[in-house]
C-alpha cells in the first residue's frame, strides 16, 4: 500500500486562509481511494461591519405593542418583565409549543393565517410584528 500526502493553501483575502491537507491512501489499483481528510483554518474572519448603513423593515409601533401584549399573555410574564422588539421568545422561556400558541394568538388577534414555514422562522417580537405587517399588506382586503 502506498500513501500520498498533499498539502496546499489558497488565499481568499488578506485575513482568511484555506488550508487543505489531504492524505490519500491507495491500495490495489491506483484509482481506489481509501481515506481523504481535509480542513479549514482561519487566521481571522474579515470584518462584516457596516459604515452606518442599516436596513430595517420595522412594523408599526402599535403592531409591536400588540405582539408584546400577546407574548406577555401567552407566556404568563409579569408586568415588570421587559419586552422589546429584540426580545427573543426562547430567552423569555418559550419552548416550541409556546411559540405555536403565540402564533395562534397573533392569527386570532390580527385576522391572518401564518404558514407553518413562516411560523418556524419567528424568534423575536420584531420578526413577528414584521411578518404580521407583511401578511396584512398581502391580504386582499388591504
Amino acid at each position: 500500500m502506498a500513501t500520498v500526502s498533499v498539502s496546499s493553501s489558497v488565499r481568499f483575502a488578506s485575513s482568511l486562509k484555506l488550508s487543505n491537507a489531504t492524505t490519500l491512501q491507495v491500495s490495489g489499483r491506483p484509482s481506489s481511494l481509501k481515506l481523504i481528510s481535509g480542513g479549514w483554518t482561519k487566521k481571522s474572519f474579515p470584518s462584516l461591519r457596516s459604515t452606518g448603513f442599516r436596513v430595517s423593515c420595522s412594523a408599526k409601533p402599535e403592531t409591536v405593542q400588540k405582539v408584546c401584549e400577546i407574548v406577555r399573555k401567552q407566556l404568563a410574564l409579569s408586568a415588570d418583565t421587559e419586552l422589546t422588539p429584540e426580545s427573543k421568545f426562547a430567552a423569555l422561556g418559550a419552548d416550541s409549543l409556546d411559540t405555536v400558541e403565540i402564533v395562534m394568538g397573533l392569527e386570532e388577534e390580527f385576522g391572518i393565517n401564518v404558514e407553518e414555514d413562516s411560523s418556524q422562522n419567528i424568534t423575536t417580537v420584531q420578526e413577528a410584528a414584521d411578518m404580521i405587517e407583511e401578511l396584512i399588506q398581502k391580504s386582499p382586503a388591504a
